[in-house]
């Protein structure tokens, strides 16, 4: 439950990345989310300064409360994100700004519960086959800076969103030229993890690992100059490597597809909208659904794209709209009374 009941608008919400930041406030329930201006993490030394600079420059209400998705695992109400140097303390943001109350979640909780929205199919990109979504969970996941996944979970008229730390779990090859790849990739605190190579920095690890392997040039230095020249059809080293991260992640889709027994599957994050036609062209769907002895029930299964550039920020807005539809986990920080 969130403390949206017990809290005062306007109400700050905000998406909070390894790259990106993105704040709103809602001046009321219901009301349309003002939009500040966006900027890099990198940009600032800290959240702290990255609202304050967005609040200055985006003219909309001061804030009373503030519901924030984080980049990490929500156990406390100091989070420290795992692909930035930033720590998100819910109570020097609060203390700063004088909010009533700062709950912090998994960014990909709010994510989970923008599915759950009436008329969702305007912001969907279907991948594969014309296919009605099953009855069970939806699971969203993504690739970004990171790796982020959450399972919207049916409960009579209320939804249960269960985050996950899925990116972190170690991921090996399956196919013969993967196998020969696999000890060419760099290894990150000594494991290769989902993250690892479903990633933007994942991407660039297995563009160099395919260079290396072919005794090739791999001239692209970064995820973006790699999805470019394959976009491109520049680069056939860079055309490779993201088939098989489009591979890659249908695999891995699946998986977790199968773990959470999912009625549908959706693919968010910062990377999947950007490269949609190769997403589209077929590997990703035939890695999704080969799970012997399972591919008929997988065939079953309809894989879409977000195609909203916020779905953190709607999927706020959509809790804070009807707190009491959802459950997740979630650390608060209140002012005290006085």
């Amino acid at each position: 439950m969130t403390v949206a009941a017990a809290a005062g608008y306007p109400f700050l919400v905000g998406d909070i990345g390894g790259t990106n930041v993105r704040f709103g406030v809602l001046d009321a329930p219901g009301a349309p989310l003002a939009l500040l201006p966006r900027a890099l993490t990198r940009e600032h030394d800290s959240p702290i300064a990255a609202l304050r600079a967005a609040l200055d420059a985006g003219g909309a209400a001061r804030p009373r409360s503030a519901l924030l998705a984080v980049a990490s695992r929500v156990d406390a109400a100091t989070v420290h994100l795992t692909n930035a140097g930033w720590t998100v303390d819910a109570a020097a943001i609060g203390a700063a700004f004088g909010f009533r109350s700062v709950e912090l979640v998994n960014d990909f909780v709010p994510v989970a519960a923008s599915l759950s929205l009436g008329g969702e199919e305007k912001e969907l990109v279907r991948i594969g086959p014309e296919c009605p979504a099953c009855p069970g969970a939806r699971l969203v996941l993504g690739p970004g800076t990171g790796f982020g996944a959450a399972a919207l979970l049916p409960m009579g008229e209320r939804w249960a969103i269960h985050s996950t730390e899925a990116g972190h779990t170690d991921f090996g090859p399956a196919e013969p030229d993967e196998a020969a790849l696999w000890p060419l990739l760099d290894r990150v605190a000594g494991r290769v993890t989902a993250e690892a190579v479903l990633s933007g920095p994942g991407l660039l690890r297995l563009y160099r690992a395919l260079g290396q392997s072919r005794s090739a040039a791999a001239p692209c230095r970064t995820a973006e100059e790699v999805s470019a020249a394959a976009l491109a059809r520049d680069d056939a080293l860079a055309t490779e490597a993201l088939q098989l991260f489009a591979r890659l992640l249908g695999r891995f889709a699946g998986d977790l597809a199968l773990t959470f027994g999912a009625g549908a599957v959706y693919l968010g994050g910062g990377i999947a909208p950007k490269i949609a036609t190769v997403l589209s062209a077929g590997e990703f769907r035939r890695a999704f659904e080969r799970k012997a002895p399972f591919e008929h029930w997988m065939q079953a299964v309809p894989t879409f794209l977000i195609a909203d550039p916020d779905p953190a920020l709607t999927g706020l807005c959509a809790i804070l709209a009807d707190p009491g539809r959802f459950t997740f986990r979630s650390a608060i920080w209140r002012r005290e009374p006085g």
